[in-house]
């Protein structure tokens, strides 16, 4: 665990990082809800919110952190910093080998699908797959049922 002091870190109860798992708040605080499992090989880089009750499979990252790249004359290695924050909701479930980028938040109830590229907000009560990561279902209310989009 790369944690510092100067930014947040908070390990909600009952919550688990299983072996193998970066987790790393140098550039924006990592916040963890309750009864959270992050999988293991899991990388974790803030600005990263996760709320209560989410499920990461392994091999996934999170990076609310980004290089500029826009000044050609120097590396990218040594250009500003860029975060946004990345907002994970409640009981959302994360599929193995994916990816969410910096600035993306994923709705309460959500499933992001095995090997995804999440690059865009992702509705709550939503099943989204792919690279890069669409919606092809949502959960209706009035019918109680998974539909397709």
């Amino acid at each position: 665990m790369d944690v510092f002091p100067f930014n947040d870190f908070v390990l909600g109860d009952h919550s688990i990082v299983e072996d193998f798992a970066t987790l790393n708040n140098g550039v924006g605080a990592i916040i963890i809800g309750h009864h959270v499992g992050v999988g293991i090989s899991n990388i974790i880089i803030g600005p990263v919110t996760l709320g209560n009750y989410v499920m990461m499979a392994q091999n996934i990252v999170l990076s609310g952190l980004n290089h500029g790249y826009e000044d050609i004359t120097l590396p990218p290695r040594v250009q500003k910093v860029i975060t946004k924050q990345i907002t994970i909701m409640d009981n959302v479930w994360i599929g193995a080998n994916s990816v969410i980028t910096a600035g993306v938040t994923i709705g309460k109830h959500a499933v992001i699908g095995a090997g995804s590229v999440v690059t865009k907000d992702i509705p709550e009560y939503s099943v989204a797959v792919g690279n890069p990561a669409r919606v092809i279902k949502r959960y209706n209310f009035e019918t109680g049922t998974w539909e397709k989009v």
